[in-house]
């Protein structure tokens, strides 16, 4: 089916809007047949190494629009401490950032991604909005690079 579309920006929103359903719909049509194929399930509890572990930053940002008494209750609430950090997930960093709220970084084997990502929703949305970040760990290349340097 086509459609006439005056050159304006609303129509190049519905044309860009178009081409990403039928994109999206292509890629449906292909993950619902590679649904299939199963994996073997990723040890829960496994512990991060070289080859399966990464960092994920998380910016708890406030909701500045309620007092802290009241946000901590609802952390409380919700049992957020207590299931944050989940046991054996490791905790690189813990900062308050002024005017944002908290950054965390762990390190975590992928396998337990998910299970970050439900404790967060359940225990820590409302109180805070949340995003993520893949990091890794630059300090030993950038010390490496600037001892360099200096002996130029």
């Amino acid at each position: 089916m086509w459609l006439a579309i005056r050159s304006s920006k609303a129509g190049s929103r519905v044309t860009r809007s178009l081409i990403a359903m039928a994109a999206m719909g292509v890629v449906l049509s292909y993950s619902a047949s590679a649904g299939a194929q199963t994996a073997p399930a990723p040890a829960e509890n496994a512990a991060p190494t070289a080859d399966n572990a990464v960092m994920l930053t998380i910016f708890f940002k406030h909701d500045q629009s309620r007092p802290l008494s009241e946000l901590n209750a609802q952390l409380e609430r919700q049992g957020f401490y207590k299931a944050f950090p989940p046991a054996g997930i490791e905790v690189v960093s813990w900062y308050v950032m002024m005017g944002i709220g908290q950054v965390v970084t762990l390190r975590l084997p992928a396998s337990r991604l998910r299970e970050v990502n439900r404790i967060l929703e359940n225990t820590a949305w409302g109180s805070y909005h949340t995003e993520f970040y893949p990091t890794y760990d630059y300090k030993p290349t950038g010390l490496a690079s600037h001892e360099k340097a200096q002996t130029k």
